[in-house]
């Protein structure tokens, strides 16, 4: 998944990167690469942020010109659904561990970000709380 973003040059060199979906998300580097290392890093700390207010992380917006793509790895995104799910149906932890016989202390990691966490195991998750993943070819 892949979210738009401005990489606007600074005016003491490098650049200073915002995000339309996530006012909080700010960040800079100086050289593109670096500023794009970070913006990948200050995502998914959005991502967390997010969790931890418990707020619905918000899908990326269609690109406009002069944005640049800044990469969100497929397991954090895949946990953006399940947590967004969650948030939709009303889900608690406690009703999510006894659905689907996993401990609690196990469910709070799997909503954990950065905890690695298989895809089959959210899968089966999603698929529990009604709301199934399916894998898609994108050809563009």
């Amino acid at each position: 998944m892949f979210y738009p973003a401005h990489f606007e040059p600074a005016e003491e060199g490098g650049f200073v990167v915002t995000f339309p979906d996530l006012p909080e998300g700010i960040t800079q580097g100086d050289t593109y690469e670096e500023a794009m290392e970070m913006a990948e890093d200050v995502l998914i700390s959005c991502v967390e942020i997010y969790f931890d207010e418990e707020k619905p992380f918000p899908a990326p917006q269609k690109f406009k010109k002069g944005e640049e793509a800044v990469f969100l790895p497929d397991s954090i995104y895949a946990k953006v659904l399940l947590h967004n799910t969650i948030l939709d149906k009303k889900v608690s932890k406690a009703e999510l561990a006894r659905l689907t016989t996993i401990r609690p202390p196990e469910i709070q990691r799997i909503l954990t970000p950065k905890h690695n966490t298989k895809i089959d195991t959210i899968s089966r998750i999603m698929a529990k709380i009604g709301n199934p993943i399916s894998l898609v070819i994108s050809h563009q």
